[in-house]
Parts: structure tokens; C-alpha cells; sequence
């Protein structure tokens, strides 16, 4: 019986983690809230390569969080995805895991280097209605908040690590499930 419907299974290479961050999944940010308890937001994202950016309302009590305890989680997965896009790429249960510590770029402005990169992410997201997004609310102020990752760990496909798999006398081998 083929095991195709299971994706390649692994942790990514950077390119294909690269490919994987350039779609239109969301980041959910974890971070820590004035009373000391997570909180996890779900937020458009830019990957440059290097560091994730976000582009956030000035009234919005995450940038603040985010500043004052700059520690922060990001978990960017879905469950498997063909794009729509040319790049016809598919991911099967693609995840990327980052732990890293946010700066403030920009304080709350309008017309700062947020701009370029909203417009980005509006594009990417919204395809071409991402200009009609942004134009009526790009003279409201927003923060610009990079995280550069600490560690980042990846993992695609249907199937566990091998460090998961305890050996038993009994049952199919990790090699022999994932046999091709």
C-alpha cells in the first residue's frame, strides 16, 4: 500500500521552509499579557529570510505586550496545502516553530517602513484586492515589530520523528513505516 497520502516527512531544508513562509498561512504569536498569562494571536506575517515582521495597530495591546516582554513564540502550520498561487507547491501538515525576541522598529506612525511592508503582506494575502485593504487605512499610525528567531524548527508530512518511536519486540520498525 502507497504511503504518499502521508507528504514527505521530515524537518525542512531553508529553501523549502523559505517556499513554505512565502504562502498565506497565518503566524500565531504567543507572548506574555500584564497579568503574566500567555496570550496567542493569530497575525499576518512577512518572513525576510532573517526575521519575521508584523505590522500592528497603534491601539492594539499586543505591540505593548510584546514590547515591554519581548520573549515571544510563533507557530506557522495547516494541515497540508496545494497553493493557488504559480509556485505550485504542497506541503503536507507543514509546521515552523520559532522562539525568538521582538524589537520595536517603529512606534505608532504614519508613513514609516511599516508601509512597504503591509502592503506586501496585503498582496499576499488578499491577492488583488490587498490594495483595497490598505489604501483606506494607511494614514492610520501602526507599529513595526520584528522578531528574530532564536531557534526555528520545522516538520512536514503525516508521521512521527523518530525520537517519538519507542522500540518495541513487536510492531512495525520507524524505518519500516516510513519505508518508501
Amino acid at each position: 500500500m502507497s504511503e504518499d497520502w502521508r507528504g514527505r516527512i521530515g524537518g525542512m531544508d531553508e529553501d523549502r521552509m523559505n517556499l513554505y513562509l512565502s504562502g498565506k498561512t497565518l503566524a500565531r504569536v504567543a507572548m506574555i499579557d500584564d497579568d503574566g498569562r500567555p496570550y496567542v494571536m493569530p497575525l499576518w506575517y512577512h518572513w525576510d529570510g532573517d526575521a519575521f515582521w508584523f505590522v500592528i495597530r497603534e491601539r492594539s495591546a499586543i505591540a505593548r505586550f510584546m514590547r515591554d516582554r519581548p520573549d515571544v513564540g510563533i507557530v506557522i502550520d495547516d494541515m497540508g496545502r496545494v497553493d493557488d498561487s504559480e509556485n505550485n507547491r504542497h506541503f503536507e501538515a507543514p509546521k515552523v516553530f520559532a522562539q525568538g525576541t521582538a524589537e520595536v522598529v517603529e512606534e505608532p506612525n504614519v508613513g514609516g517602513q511599516w508601509v512597504a511592508i503591509a502592503e506586501e503582506m496585503a498582496k499576499r494575502y488578499l491577492g488583488p484586492n490587498g490594495s483595497s485593504y490598505i489604501t483606506p487605512t494607511v494614514e492610520q499610525p501602526r507599529w513595526l515589530i520584528k522578531v528574530t528567531p532564536d531557534n526555528v524548527r520545522t516538520w512536514e508530512g503525516l508521521g512521527w520523528a523518530k525520537k517519538y518511536w519507542v522500540e518495541k519486540d513487536t510492531g512495525p520498525s520507524y524505518e519500516e513505516v516510513h519505508a518508501s
